[in-house]
């Protein structure tokens, strides 16, 4: 079965590639939807591709937007094929060009940007699994992603500027909203959305310390602590 996957890695950038006249209207939200479906989702389930392994150098750009709440928009229509969403959720890739975050739907042959309001990827689920001794807690997000809560996959609470711009005026940081994220992969957050923070917040302990309120996880075995921000 290992052999069998690394073929497919190996053979990703020579048999994925497409004709040119493909490649150029990879940017068309169906030509793309076929060409994944056909080269990268021929993967069992619902593995993720070995993005870090490709090294497109064509670049385009879709009018595709993740919205903050997590809805997906293309040309101003929300998406609600959820089976294309997750589909393309596989292939979201994140660069930092010279401080500039800007994400693509990365294929083997082309990488196409796309707009990202706040987190790429949204959490909607948390559940308890019990594996031996340890009680872990796993997050799903609306795009299938499952993530446990460990050392290298924590919370942290951080404010939503929702101009997205480094000056701001009094107005927008009193409507600035502190939100939870975690990380998911390939340097992508996940928002934790509200419902799912609200059951966070049963599963936990809470507790007050020096005037703060504060939210303690269990995991694996460890303890995390998220400082609750006043409401």
């Amino acid at each position: 079965m290992n052999n069998n996957n690394e073929d497919i890695i190996q053979n990703d950038e020579t048999a994925a590639k497409p004709p040119k006249d493909v490649l150029s209207e990879l940017n068309n939200i169906d030509s793309l939807s076929q060409y994944v479906k056909s080269t990268v989702g021929k993967r069992e389930g619902r593995a993720i591709p070995p993005l870090d392994k490709w090294h497109p150098k064509d670049v385009a750009d879709m009018d595709l937007v993740i919205k903050a709440n997590g809805e997906w928009w293309h040309e101003g229509g929300q998406m609600t094929r959820e089976s294309l969403v997750s589909l393309f959720a596989t292939i979201l890739w994140k660069e930092d060009n010279n401080g500039i975050i800007e994400y693509f739907l990365k294929t083997p042959v082309q990488k196409i940007r796309i707009q990202v309001e706040d987190a790429p990827l949204l959490i909607n689920d948390v559940g308890i699994v019990n594996e031996g001794n340890n009680r872990w807690l796993e997050f799903t997000t609306t795009t299938g992603d499952m993530v446990r809560l460990d050392d290298e996959h924590t919370i942290t609470l951080k404010a939503y500027n929702p101009t997205g711009n480094d000056t701001i005026d009094q107005q927008t940081a009193m409507d600035m909203q502190v939100r939870p994220y975690m990380p998911v992969r390939n340097g992508l957050d996940a928002l934790i959305g509200r419902n799912t923070f609200y059951h966070l917040t049963e599963i936990g302990e809470l507790t007050e310390q020096n005037g703060e309120t504060i939210l303690t996880l269990q995991s694996g075995g460890k303890s995390y602590e998220l400082s609750m921000p006043a409401s």
